[in-house]
């Protein structure tokens, strides 16, 4: 095989070694076998382009063709073109994989099922990443910048994962990369040939010439490129493991903080729904806070978390909004007329250690929050968010809130909805099924009023259109999965929620879904214990004069609101005396301990947290002044190696020409160690040094491979005349001077090339690897001072003869 051959299969390991830490995130592995598969043809166009050979920009552009065309066949081809081709019809049949690729990946705890939106995402970005590997390594000869996709690849991967094997899946990259990078190395050797060979022959490294005779020699390189290698993984593994600070470095995730494993952290998911159905779902009903309250009917006291006011076709989600310090007395609910009852009732909350939430879970509407710690308000959705790492855990804090009691004749009168909040709150995407829109308009038929549609579509999903509720229905949470529910009739609260939202929006009705907790179940000691299995979702309608009202679409799951029951007043739901207990500190709670947490468990507040964007682990409770000095110590280290050849490269300039000896022995060092500084500062700029010129030839290669000036020139040519008078003149005259030529020389190489090369000449300078060498030479004298030594004559087996 061609040494290219080697490269290109090379390439496509190091690209399946890096893939393989995508393995944790789905069940079942079959996506990586389709993956290799793939892979391998598109190597394989690579190659075939680069025997032809094609331009190198034609080579890739070809393989980029049959990505798409690999793409269209695995997961469109019904919409392709003669089963194959690409149209309009299969581009768009990917774009929609990836859209509910998107969503189920939101939706679901890793290990993630291997639907086909996440088996597309998985495939396709192995390709694309295995296409940039092979075009950056093979076609245009650098494998050095491919290790950049490479650790995309990972990082995506360990991102995402439990990182509790982040270390096995990094080794296993690094190695693939190591692996590329001595390909190339062997590949570029072979083609040295004897200019690698004569310089190595020159140090009495070898006798013959020639690639053929240089095989002893090449290995030498090769060797040390493993060595150098192994070194750097050796410092990518220990360096991270020696900070303790570094808990998101690559191969985190293995301490108390953000793993989902079982070290006894917190979870952090981007959006409480990625964790519900899990909550739901789980053996054991953990307790993540309790509660007491003077509310004398606890089946309306649902604890909201936040409000999820946009829907973008692919998930409902909340909106950024701007945060305030939270006043002593919340402002009043938005809508909410003087006219409509309320009562205004107290509650003291205590959370669980292990549930570790940003948004702080409260009645709605509150009025007044009395909490310690950093907490910001956001008025739109009366939320209180953690502020720099503020969470829920363990959190004790008291709530006033409000009971609204609205009769069914003051919402069938709802006044007008402002423009504003009317425009917001009723879009849809494009991408909504028509379905939804007609079923709703189905339901509501003859309805006289928003109230009465709203309370038909609620009546319709929770008993009178047939639905069932199923926890294990996993069918998303974007438009696809509104049009797939509406017709299977299966699925939990938010499946329930999101529609009947989405029908409202149809209906012109504002509307957003909440999410937190039902009431709870009710303790021995008068308090209230909330568990996993109390996370729900639901949506609120708006009503002018009223402002957001709670409705109830998942049956079997919490309870009808008062007003949208037939004939049914509604009560005084309340005591408006004080709460048992004034402060909150004083609600003793012994919420369960968290032993371990299962992989499947992306449960919210099953490990700890399923907070959004801005959740943090608990912050760290120090370190050592020794571990800090340790740290110290190593992070110099780590910064100076790079250094290194730079600092030995001044050392020896100063050496060169500090020499300030009188005889005859030390003039002759003095040249031939001028002559030898203006070689290797020649070599450090690019121009490499070929010992077998005499020195006048190699003074005239240096000037003209230089483009040096005339009075550059006459240096070189000067100290290249006093290195001919010490090798080979009877009686050699002393030449002065030579140090002052020499620092001519390297200012006029200096000049005569770029800034970037004047940079790499400085910190990184070619000559360096003289040290190699000198490491090299003493390693053979050494083995061969220690190997045993030649039998006797008389013990040596005699050679053949005749007679």
């Amino acid at each position: 095989m061609s040494g290219r051959g080697r490269l290109a299969l090379c390439a496509y390991a190091a690209t399946l070694m890096a893939a393989c830490s995508m393995l944790p995130l789905v069940d079942p592995y079959a996506w990586i076998v389709q993956a290799a598969f793939l892979l391998a043809i598109q190597c394989g166009v690579g190659a075939l382009g680069r025997r032809v050979p094609l331009p190198r920009a034609a080579t890739v552009a070809a393989q980029a063709l049959v990505l798409v065309v690999l793409l269209t066949v695995a997961f469109a081809r019904q919409e392709a073109l003669a089963g194959f081709l690409p149209g309009p019809q299969s581009v768009q049949r990917l774009a929609d994989l990836l859209t509910v690729g998107a969503d189920d990946v939101g939706q679901y705890a890793i290990p993630a099922p291997d639907t086909a939106g996440i088996r597309l995402m998985l495939v396709g970005g192995v390709l694309l990443i295995g296409l940039a590997v092979d075009a950056l390594a093979v076609t245009f000869r650098s494998a050095a910048p491919a290790g950049l996709p490479l650790l995309a690849l990972y990082s995506v991967a360990a991102g995402l994962s439990d990182g509790g094997a982040d270390w096995l899946w990094f080794l296993l990259a690094a190695c693939g990369y190591l692996l590329l990078l001595l390909a190339e190395g062997r590949d570029r050797l072979s083609q040295w040939g004897r200019v690698f060979a004569g310089a190595a022959a020159a140090r009495g490294r070898g006798h013959s010439s020639g690639i053929g005779a240089s095989g002893g020699g090449a290995l030498a390189p090769v060797r040390t490129g493993r060595r150098i290698g192994a070194f750097a993984l050796g410092i990518a593994l220990v360096v991270p493991a020696a900070l303790p600070a570094l808990d998101s470095g690559l191969l985190a995730g293995t301490g108390g903080g953000n793993g989902k494993g079982s070290g006894g952290g917190t979870i952090s998911a981007v959006n409480p729904l990625v964790s519900l159905q899990n909550d739901l779902n789980q053996p054991e009903n953990r307790e993540v806070m309790s509660y007491r309250t003077n509310s004398t009917d606890a089946q309306d006291f649902y604890l909201r978390i936040l409000a999820l006011d946009q829907f973008n076709g692919s998930e409902w989600r909340a909106s950024t909004r701007r945060l305030k310090d939270v006043p002593k007395r919340l402002p009043n609910p938005p809508g909410l007329s003087p006219d409509v009852a309320v009562t205004e009732i107290s509650t003291n909350i205590s959370a669980s250690p292990s549930y570790k939430q940003t948004y702080l879970p409260l009645p709605y509407p509150a009025t007044e929050v009395r909490v310690d710690g950093r907490w910001r308000f956001e008025p739109e959705g009366r939320t209180l968010v953690g502020d720099d790492g503020e969470t829920t855990g363990g959190a004790q804090y008291g709530v006033s809130s409000l009971i609204v009691q609205p009769t069914a004749g003051q919402l069938a009168d709802a006044g007008e909805v402002p423009a504003a909040l009317l425009r917001e709150y009723t879009q849809v995407p494009g991408s909504l099924p028509k379905v939804v829109r007609e079923t709703a308009d189905e339901v509501t038929k003859g309805s006289a009023n928003s109230y009465e549609q709203a309370v038909k579509l609620q009546n319709y999903f929770a008993s009178e259109g047939g639905f069932t509720y199923d926890t294990s229905v996993n069918s998303g949470t974007g438009s696809a999965a509104i049009g797939r529910f509406l017709k299977d009739r299966r699925g939990f609260c938010v499946h329930f929620s999101f529609t009947m939202a989405a029908m409202a929006r149809t209906l012109g009705i504002p509307a957003r879904v909440a999410v937190g907790f039902t009431p709870g179940t009710a303790q021995s000691d008068g308090s209230m214990s909330v568990g996993l299995r109390d996370a729900h979702a639901w949506p609120e309608l708006y009503f002018e004069g009223i402002g957001w009202t709670r409705f109830e679409p998942t049956p079997t799951r919490g309870s009808l609101p008062s007003y949208t029951l037939p004939d049914t007043p509604s009560g005084d739901s309340a005591d408006p005396a004080r709460p048992e207990t004034e402060e909150s500190a004083a609600v003793p709670v012994a919420p369960s301990a968290s032993d371990s947490c299962p992989a499947q468990t992306g449960g919210q507040g099953a490990c700890g947290s399923s907070a959004l964007p801005g959740a943090t682990a608990p912050t760290d409770t120090g370190t050592s002044a020794g571990a800090v000095l340790g740290v110290a110590l190593v992070a110099v280290l780590v910064l100076l190696l790079p250094l290194l050849p730079m600092f030995w490269r001044m050392r020896v300039r100063a050496r060169r020409l500090g020499s300030t000896g009188r005889t005859p022995a030390d003039a002759t060092a003095r040249t031939l160690a001028a002559w030898q500084e203006i070689t290797d500062t020649a070599w450090d700029h690019g121009i490499e040094p070929d010992e077998s010129l005499t020195p006048r030839k190699a003074a005239a290669r240096v000037v003209r491979a230089g483009e040096l000036g005339a009075e550059v020139a006459e240096a070189v040519h000067r100290v290249a005349g006093a290195v001919e008078q010490v090798l080979y003149a009877p009686e050699p005259r002393p030449v002065s001077g030579l140090a002052e030529d020499t620092q001519t020389v390297r200012a006029g190489l200096r000049s005569s090339v770029g800034r970037f090369a004047r940079f790499r000449a400085v910190v990184a300078p070619r000559s360096a690897v003289r040290v190699v060498w000198a490491v090299s030479e003493r390693r053979a004298a050494l083995a061969a001072r220690w190997r045993a030594p030649q039998r006797p004559a008389w013990l040596r087996r005699p050679s053949r003869q005749q007679g």
